[in-house]
């Protein structure tokens, strides 16, 4: 894992450990956080449901097994700081983690729906949004406070978001939120909260201070640390994106036929339906071929061959998702003080000989 911090714990895999696809294994599952991993005993802990619901609950692991049917999505999280480094090439970005392409993993998620335990509270009409609070204090947050986010009441009720106990087959390691943790598959990983202690039901977003004021994204000249609630735009469902895990940057591979490969993701109820990739600055382009997707939340591996000449060689990618969107070319035109939602063309430098 490539650590970018270690209170609280911040690391992504290697472009190597990716270029499988699938499921990522746990131990190379990107991890973000924002305070220490909390400490949680699964036979006390609870899960509070409140807010605008007919019949609030408490609910232990064991009710959630019992009283629910237990199903399984897989599904792709990224992180809305995924490839930041990429714009902290253009300008530096102070104080934030120089995440590559990394912050993004894939795992089969088992657990309950949410929609099923919102439809056992009785999720009142005037519900528009569902919070998820966690214990897990942080001091970047000002006041320092627990983190926590919401989604829109009708993604919530979407049968793939889930309250998830495990994660490719195995029990959810601490780091990743043991012993229950919100997926919203199709969202920023913010959105996906860890070591969940409460749902709440509620008619305006989260006034957490980690959506409320930090994961928005904000005009290139303005201040981050004078940023107030609601400055900015609210970042949820993932953008289009793409990148290259292989070759590694920087080799030096002989000239002549190289395969390239990477993956690539589109958001929330979106698909990618091409990647273009090329070698001459974008003057000519080799369309990918696509790998088997495992389902509609997850990301699209692809690879291609090109035919490289000898000398300094950049390998350019770009995704298009089902809509005709693409991605936008230089990361200079999307440079913000937060380094948030880089989708900018893939760029990868080598040398052949």
């Amino acid at each position: 894992m490539l650590v970018h911090e270690h209170e609280p714990f911040n690391a992504e895999p290697p472009r190597a450990a990716l270029r499988q696809g699938g499921p990522t294994p746990l131990d190379t599952f990107y991890v973000r956080n924002h305070g220490p991993v909390p400490e949680a005993d699964p036979a006390t802990w609870r899960l509070t449901v409140d807010g605008l619901v007919h019949r609030p609950l408490e609910l232990s692991l064991e009710d959630l097994r019992t009283r629910f049917e237990e199903t399984e999505v897989e599904a792709t999280l990224q992180c809305a700081g995924n490839r930041r480094a990429g714009l902290m090439e253009v300008r530096d970005i102070p104080g934030e983690a120089p995440w590559g392409p990394g912050a993004t993993s894939t795992a089969r998620w088992a657990g309950v729906r949410l929609a099923d335990v919102l439809d056992a509270a009785g999720l009142r009409p005037d519900a528009a949004h569902i919070a998820f609070a966690a214990p897990d204090v942080s001091p970047v947050a000002d006041p320092p406070q627990p983190f926590g986010g919401s989604v829109p009441a009708d993604k919530a009720r979407s049968g793939e978001v889930l309250l998830a106990w495990s994660m490719n087959g195995a029990p959810l390691p601490p780091v990743h939120g043991a012993p229950l943790r919100a997926v919203v598959p199709g969202w920023i990983g913010a959105r996906s909260v860890k070591w969940l202690r409460r749902i709440t039901a509620q008619e305006h977003p989260s006034r957490n201070w980690f959506q409320a004021t930090a994961y928005r994204l904000l005009p290139a000249g303005a201040d981050p640390g004078r940023a107030g609630p609601g400055d900015g735009i609210s970042l949820g469902p993932v953008a289009l994106n793409c990148d290259i895990l292989h070759p590694a940057p920087g080799a030096r591979l002989p000239s002549g036929p190289t395969r390239i490969s990477g993956y690539a993701l589109a958001g929330e109820d979106r698909a990618v339906a091409r990647v273009d990739v090329s070698a001459d600055g974008g003057r000519s382009w080799t369309q990918a071929r696509l790998g088997p997707g495992a389902g509609r939340w997850t990301w699209q591996p692809w690879h291609t061959d090109l035919d490289l000449p000898a000398g300094p060689v950049e390998i350019i990618a770009r995704a298009w998702d089902t809509t005709g969107a693409t991605q936008p070319e230089s990361p200079r035109h999307l440079w913000n003080p937060k380094g948030y939602a880089n989708n900018s063309w893939a760029r990868l430098h080598l040398t052949c000989d």
